[in-house]
């Protein structure tokens, strides 16, 4: 579960970048900044209401006790059903208390404490039309059943989804000059996720017979982590040239515990097949077009009390550079080396055996810049990272047993050639890059029993950008990118699959969001979000269609301390889907919602 309460600003890296984020990096990687103490006293709240039994609270507290200390506190309450879905819904709280002390000193620390829990009916999503087999052969082509988008296929007095975080963060900052400062940052969390949810089995082929098995599935996990990482940056001048460094190490261990629910009552079908709908299955199968969540379901869960235990370290140094030759000419290097150890014990007698990694290496991260104009630069750019087997530590769904434990971490790369500009007196920036990201080593299965590093897989593409005012009151943000996906080497056991596409990889994708201030007080905006059709599985069979999506937004500012926001989410109420899972089912997009918030500062 992730929340924005507590969220300063986000950052996005694109492209493998080990040398920023470490291990498991391949495709780029999010860093969330929390909300830190500030030197001035304001209490900021938001109040909102909505569709679909929409409820949310949020307060941003800043005090300065005195010239040195500074205290915040954030706090959020949500409470939502899903629009267009009947069942599903969104219950969470969350408190972010941090304090700083020695604000105006070379040295200074800050405490951080954050607490999210939720409490959800979790969204069993839509089935897949097949594709058939045997006696329904040619009756599926792969795409999601028509079906209401309303449709639930879960039940009430069995799904749930309970998730929990706690984590407590020390910052010590100490500057030892203009030019030269040290950071060290420790962090302890502890995570948890509880939950039984309703897969919306395909894979017996009810659905042609107008039912659906109500299949469940299950995890009881907890993820403690401790980190500390201490970073060393500055500047200095070397043979004429201006070099901005950072120097770090990093530190971490990771224990992940993973277990699950059995259940009683559970009717077993001959074959597989639903005997019908209702009582005759114990509730476990119910119809494809007309499901009741609201079913008495006899059977009763329990803990299995069988886990799997999984233990990470990691030991990281890295080194990051940015030289600059000239006003024209800047070079970014960056070095990065990780030495990664997990180890997984299963319960006797479960089918997840014992098995341990070890993996060592480096990463590697080199750049150009060159600026023609003050407005405008150039860049190439060349990044890899690593994914060693065993990376999902906190869920342990990456097993490490026998068939992988020894394999060599995957192995990504990327080149880029791209372009900014500053236009319009430096109120709209303009982004272009051309790209192309390589996985050379990917783990692919040869036969029944050996996997080896021998896949290659490829995405080559475009992305366009445009982010800021076209006039003093237009402001525009938005872009467009093109992938070109490619599974080059599957192994020989699945090489039917060369040349298939990505899973939840569109061809083509297209966002745009832009308001206009129509009086002072005043401002309108809309969006436009668009996504070709993509695949959720590498032999490419299944698969949900392209969308588009629209929204719309209204602010007044009643006065200094009060702004009402109306926002109207997927305008036209389309029924679509946002990711396609590698079997059984899809997940809907929520249907159309509109949220009326009340933003307050004092």
């Amino acid at each position: 579960t992730r929340e924005m309460f507590d969220i300063e600003r986000v950052e996005v890296i694109k492209g493998p970048d080990s040398v920023y984020s470490g291990r498991g990096s391949g495709g780029g990687s999010i860093n969330l900044i929390t909300k830190m103490p500030k030197t001035e006293n304001f209490a900021r709240s938001s109040l909102g209401i909505g569709t679909d039994n929409y409820k949310r609270a949020t307060v941003d507290l800043n005090r300065v006790i005195n010239d040195g200390a500074a205290l915040r506190l954030n706090a959020m309450v949500h409470d939502a059903d899903i629009p267009g879905r009947n069942g599903p819904d969104a219950s969470r709280w969350g408190i972010a208390p941090s304090l700083t002390l020695g604000l105006h000193s070379p040295t200074r620390v800050t405490l951080e404490y954050y607490h999210l829990q939720s409490d959800d009916i979790p969204d069993s999503g839509i089935p897949y039309n097949g594709p058939g087999t045997g006696a329904f052969a040619g009756r599926g082509d792969g795409g999601p059943v028509d079906v209401d988008r309303d449709n639930f296929y879960g039940l009430f007095n069995r799904d749930f989804r309970k998730t929990q975080v706690d984590a407590g963060t020390v910052h010590i900052e100490h500057d030892f000059s203009d030019s030269l400062r040290l950071r060290n940052t420790t962090v302890y969390s502890k995570s948890i996720n509880d939950y039984i949810w309703t897969n919306p089995d395909d894979s017996r082929q009810n659905i042609f017979v107008g039912m659906v098995n109500r299949s469940p599935k299950s995890r009881y996990s907890t993820m403690e982590t401790i980190a500390n990482q201490t970073d060393l940056s500055g500047e200095f001048q070397a043979g004429g040239l201006k070099h901005s460094y950072a120097l770090g190490l990093e530190l971490s261990r990771e224990h992940g515990y993973k277990d699950g629910y059995s259940y009683t009552d559970a009717t077993s079908y001959p074959n597989g097949t639903c005997p019908g709908v209702g009582a005759v299955s114990d509730y476990n199968c119910t119809s494809l077009y007309h499901p009741d969540p609201n079913d008495p379901w006899p059977g009763s869960v329990f803990r299995r009390n069988t886990p799997t235990i999984t233990t990470t370290n990691t030991r990281s140094v890295y080194g990051l550079d940015t030289i600059e030759l000239n006003r024209q000419w800047l070079v970014n290097l960056g070095l990065r080396y990780d030495s990664y150890s997990t180890t997984a014990t299963g319960t006797p007698g479960r089918s997840d055996p014992n098995g341990t990694n070890n993996s060592s290496f480096w990463n590697y991260q080199a750049g150009v810049v060159y600026k023609p104009v003050e407005n405008g630069s150039l860049y190439v750019s060349y990044g890899t990272s690593s994914t060693p087997p065993g990376i999902d530590v906190g869920d342990a769904s990456d097993s490490i047993n026998a068939q992988i434990q020894n394999l060599a971490p995957e192995r990504s790369r990327n080149y880029e050639i791209g372009t900014k500009w500053d236009v319009l007196g430096g109120r709209l920036a303009l982004t272009a890059a051309i790209f192309r990201s390589e996985m050379t080593n990917a783990r692919v299965q040869t036969d029944a029993d050996t996997f080896e590093n021998a896949g290659e897989k490829r995405v080559d593409g475009i992305e366009l950008g445009f982010a800021g005012n076209l006039t003093n009151r237009w402001q525009v943000f938005g872009g467009y990118t093109h992938l070109k996906s490619d599974l080059v080497d599957n192994g020989a056991l699945n090489s039917d699959n060369n040349g298939n596409e990505f899973p939840n990889t569109p061809s083509d994708s297209f966002s745009l969001w832009t308001t206009y201030a129509v009086m002072p007080r005043l401002t309108l905006g809309g969006g436009a979000f668009y996504v070709s059709k993509v695949y959720g599985n590498v032999e490419n069979t299944r698969w949900i269609p392209s969308y588009w999506r629209f929204d719309l937004m209204a602010a007044y500012r009643v006065n200094r301390n009060l702004t009402l926001q109306l926002n109207v989410q997927n305008l036209f109420d389309k029924t679509y889907y946002d990711k396609a899972y590698v079997t059984h089912y899809v997940s809907v997009a929520p249907g159309r919602a509109a949220i009326l918030t009340a933003h307050l500062n004092f």
